[in-house]
């Protein structure tokens, strides 16, 4: 039996940085309100509604991540492809519905006599847009916990970043419109462009110009490395000026918090058990079914957020319910991978998936 996998310094304890992140933006939000407030208005454009530091900062994200995206790693699909097109069914054809459904249930009827019903509304958006986007960053993390097949977990991702480029816009039109919520059409196409077609572009052209000029070698271990400081920095940037962003939201609607988190942590536990049963009914090996339950469970948070701030504004409920996705996810998602590690043997010896 190998042994348990050990993450690094960074990962092993992001839930205290997701913490940390929390209460440095919160301080910020409510000692600098002035500079916080200015910050949020800064716009590519009067009206764009692209906030300029949080667009930075999630391509200094989106883009490392990109790097590492190796589509010519498509055509080993054909030799399993059971596990993709579980992953694929369950990411695209349930968890956005069941999302939009648990919001709706939730927000606009159970928990309806504590929410205002615009508020509902609002909250049942940021819910939907947080589960239309599959989970492409933390996915490597939790593969690697769960002794996942690296270069299948790579072709998933690979397949949910050409998908997310022509569905994305078009599931959360559709669901919002649903639950009676106007989304912008213009200001979601243009979330998308800024957030994945130009990053995922410049990482695809990074990639094979420098694979081209300088070997394989290279650009894994001395370009890419380069980025984790980078990657790291963002994100935890990214985080303290959500949450102060949201600092009164998080200060004064703390109870609201609690509530936005039962579907998030029911749809994370329901998307994850459909697919990793779905994968044992199918005879799909171990090291393809664990990573595909975590990536039908996670979301795309950063990408979630970025679109919720556009479409909604940083300090709306729909970007609190984004937030309250990145609180919930990570002490979530480490629970589902220890799930999957305990459950190794119901998969018996791999087989051809």
């Amino acid at each position: 039996m190998s042994a348990p996998k050990k993450l690094a310094f960074f990962e092993r304890y992001l839930t205290v940085w997701v913490f940390l992140c929390m209460l440095v933006g919160i301080v910020l939000g409510k000692l600098a309100p002035a500079l916080i407030s200015a910050l949020s208005k800064l716009e590519f454009g009067q009206g764009s509604q692209v906030n300029i530091p949080i667009a930075v900062l999630i391509w200094l994200m989106i883009y490392p991540m990109m790097l590492k995206v190796d589509f010519t790693a498509l055509g080993g699909i054909a030799k399993k492809p059971k596990g993709l097109m579980i992953t694929l069914f369950v990411n695209w054809l349930v968890k956005p519905f069941s999302m939009a459904f648990l919001a709706w249930l939730f927000m606009q009827n159970l928990f309806a006599p504590w929410i205002a019903p615009e508020v509902a509304k609002n909250y049942t958006a940021g819910l939907i847009i947080l589960a239309a986007a599959p989970c492409t960053a933390m996915v490597f993390v939790w593969s690697y916990l769960t002794d996942g097949d690296p270069v299948y977990t790579l072709v998933q991702v690979a397949v949910n970043d050409l998908i997310m480029l022509v569905a994305f816009a078009p599931i959360v039109m559709f669901l919002c419109g649903v639950a009676n919520v106007v989304v912008p059409s213009k200001v979601l196409i243009t979330s998308v462009v800024v957030f994945i077609v130009i990053p995922l572009a410049a990482g695809w052209l990074t990639r094979t110009a420098l694979l081209k000029s300088h070997g394989s070698d290279w650009f894994e271990t001395k370009f890419l490395p380069i980025f984790h400081p980078v990657t790291i920095a963002a994100l935890l940037i990214t985080l303290v000026l959500i949450f102060a962003f949201q600092a009164e939201n998080l200060t004064q609607r703390w109870f609201a918090v609690l509530l936005i988190a039962v579907p998030i942590l029911i749809q994370v536990y329901f998307n994850s058990s459909l697919t990793y049963l779905l994968m044992r009914w199918l005879k799909v090996e171990h090291n393809v079914a664990a990573p595909g339950a975590l990536i039908g469970a996670s979301n795309f948070f950063e990408l979630a957020v970025a679109v919720a701030i556009t479409l909604f504004g940083p300090s709306s409920p729909a970007a609190l319910a984004c937030v309250v996705g990145v609180l919930v996810e990570v002490p979530v998602m480490l629970s589902v991978c220890n799930v999957c590690n305990r459950t190794r043997h119901w998969f018996g010896a791999p087989a051809n998936g």
